[in-house]
């Protein structure tokens, strides 16, 4: 079936009508249903003497039976009086359209469609509200909030109603999450009646007006690098506890995550790719939820010394546990073969304890930390002239396992002459070993040095004789040893004058850069011949680590931003535009224009045609030459009327006698 022409030509005035149409007709009345004040006749925003005034006008009405209303309007009636009566709820539908009972209207319109109205069970709305007087909350105000968000700690805020059953409903959820952020982060909840606060938190249409697009309760978090009230984070997902708690871990504070093994992958995934000189902690779980944020933040704070993994518990596998690690059921937690459970306190007292059960290690990356680098300071302060390191170096083995094991005792019979001397049954007068001294005043450091990933630290400690100690072994190489030594840090007199000169030019500056801030003196365990004292250092060589929480909180939050998440945003976005009412009238208002123009080329173009003289053709034709028709012979047939020249006839030339 043809298209006509006429419709071909006005396509696009014809489609924009008509999806305006159906903007105004389908799109823009779900959009802007009709109002409760719609309900009970009256102008919107009108106070609750206006409310009470025209239901009871409708009420006398209904028993009087001359208004001849429906079940369901009247339900409608009622429920509008019910809500606009009450200061909480006309105050949250006023200024964020919430209607915190709708489901409750809903059911009754349903219950109640085919009965009579004098059957209704009246009220329709029960008292649900919040009651924020627990010693758990922390309700804030503006001056206490902006004093909240100053503080260093994370915050995670609950935006709650008085007068919603939901944020009622939830209360007991906000403080299971409360308690499990503990110490990760602080919260505290917003009441919705501080409009100076709740309308900062809260989404804005085309309209400027403000509403919270999953209703209450809502949640915002705040990092802990943000100071300013408009660097918070919306909480986008299903208010659950364990959801809750994870994005807050995650997104907010940035910690790592414990990561789930099974038997399968325990091994060889978890305590295979370990540092052999960490300790594994690893933890039984029954239910296979999330790690608790202060376990998360304990496997950020220890990654040096321990390793952290969690487990699934199965009962089919439980002889496996028993038999490995000697678990017997969940939840435990393996440390050091010692299952059990721990609070916080415990558990952290625990690490403590533990945390040197490997000596630490002398990296790049805690050289600083542990007082071993010229270019630092001691652990006991930038004041300390004098401190020391004890290295044992070498390529990790049995070898240099046996040697840690014996420095460890070492240190441990020192903090033991410390922990005598400050006893309260000790006689004041015993005297306390200079190393032990040295220890108590953090002066002195335990330390083990790779020998194979640290080669250059390593041949310049031991100067010429390192062979089996520094450097990656040969293939058959069974002359693995390791070395003991003892360095001394003195601080470099002549650097602290240096440093308070003003610097002349970039060489100088660079040069300075380089300098150690104190000397070294290294005396090995055996005592060589020669002590050299030196200033200039290798650098330790930065070791691969799988540390995702070295990121800063900021990508850690970006990198949560996923494709998912802005394609539903984007969405949320579009959906707002999609309810501006200006939309439908301008559709048509483009389609009529349109319209204009396209019959105004159309017919303009029309008049042209007639008013004008048609283009004449000034080529001129003609006169077609006549075909000649071929004899039997084929000679050329004259017409008759045609005068042939003789076969034989010839032109002569003229002469100049015949042109006279």
């Amino acid at each position: 079936m043809a298209i006509p022409a006429e419709v071909r030509r006005y396509w696009l005035p014809i489609l924009l009508a008509a999806v305006g149409f159906l903007f105004q007709l389908l799109v823009l009345p779900i959009s802007f249903p009709p109002t409760h004040y719609y309900a009970l006749g009256i102008e919107r925003f009108a106070p609750v003497e206006r409310v009470v005034e025209a239901y009871e006008q409708l009420s006398k009405e209904w028993l009087a039976e001359t208004n001849q209303q429906t079940t369901v309007d009247i339900i409608k009636i009622r429920y509008a009086y019910e809500l606009l009566t009450n200061p909480i709820l006309k105050r949250d539908y006023d200024l964020f359209g919430l209607d915190h009972h709708k489901d409750v209207l809903e059911k009754v319109k349903e219950q109640y469609q085919k009965e009579h109205f004098l059957k209704i069970d009246l009220p329709l709305l029960k008292d649900s509200s919040v009651q924020s007087t627990d010693y758990a909350f922390n309700v804030l105000g503006y001056e206490s909030f902006m004093h909240t968000i100053a503080d260093e700690h994370p915050l995670l805020i609950m935006v709650y109603s008085k007068g919603s059953p939901r944020c009622a409903q939830f209360i007991e959820k906000w403080k299971q999450i409360g308690s499990r952020l503990d110490g990760v982060a602080n919260t505290a909840m917003v009441e919705l009646g501080d409009v100076q606060l709740t309308g900062h938190f809260a989404e804005q249409r085309f309209s400027k007006q403000p509403f919270f697009r999953n209703g209450l309760p809502t949640l915002v978090a705040y990092p802990a690098d943000c100071r300013s009230p408009s660097c918070y984070m919306r909480y986008p997902g299903e208010l659950f506890v364990d959801s809750v708690v994870d994005w807050v871990a995650t997104s907010v504070v940035g910690l790592p995550r414990i990561l789930y093994y099974s038997k399968e992958t325990l091994g060889p995934e978890f305590i295979g790719k370990s540092g052999h000189h960490k300790v594994k902690v690893i933890f039984f779980s029954s239910t296979g939820e999330r790690a608790a944020p202060f376990l998360r933040q304990a496997a950020q704070e220890y990654s040096t010394y321990a390793s952290f993994a969690f487990v699934l518990w199965k009962e089919d596998e439980s002889q496996i546990w028993w038999n490995s690690l000697g678990v017997e059921s969940a939840p435990s937690l393996v440390f050091l073969k010692g299952p059990g459970t721990f609070t916080k306190s415990e558990f952290t007292k625990i690490m403590e304890e533990h945390k040197h059960q490997e000596l630490p290690q002398l990296r790049s990356d805690t050289s600083l930390e542990l007082g071993c680098d010229a270019r630092g300071y001691s652990r006991a302060g930038n004041d300390i002239a004098i401190w020391y390191c004890v290295i044992v170096a070498g390529r990790p083995g049995i070898e240099l396992s046996k040697r840690r094991q014996i420095l460890r005792k070492a240190q441990d019979q020192l903090f033991s002459d410390v922990d005598a001397s400050t006893s309260e049954n000790v006689d004041s007068s015993v005297v306390v070993s200079s190393a032990a001294a040295a220890l108590k005043d953090d002066r002195l450091t335990f330390v083990w040095l790779d020998g194979e990933v640290q080669k250059k630290l390593c041949a310049f400690y031991l100067a010429t004789d390192y062979s089996g100690a520094c450097g990656p072994g040969g293939f058959g190489d069974d002359n693995d040893k390791s070395e003991l030594f003892i360095v001394r840090f003195q601080r470099n007199a002549t650097f602290e004058a240096l440093k308070a000169e003003k610097t002349n030019n970039l060489m100088e500056a660079l040069q300075r850069q380089h300098t150690a801030d104190a000397s070294q003196l290294v005396a090995r365990y055996k005592g060589p011949d020669e002590i050299e004292e030196t200033s200039k250092v290798p650098d330790l060589v930065p070791e691969e680590t799988s540390k995702e929480w070295i990121k800063s909180t900021k990508s850690i939050r970006s990198a949560g931003n996923s494709v998912k998440q802005r394609i539903q945003s984007s969405g949320f976005h579009f959906g707002d535009y999609l309810t501006d009412p200006r939309i439908g009238p301008a559709l048509l208002m483009s389609a009529c224009i349109s319209m204009g123009i396209i019959w105004y080329k159309s017919n303009q173009r029309t008049q042209t045609t007639e008013d004008g003289a048609p283009p004449k053709d000034k080529t001129k034709k003609r006169r077609p030459r006549p075909k000649l028709s071929t004899s039997l012979f084929g000679q050329p047939e004259y017409p008759a009327d045609a005068d042939p020249e003789p076969k034989d006839a010839r032109q002569w030339e003229m002469t100049d006698s015949d042109s006279d």
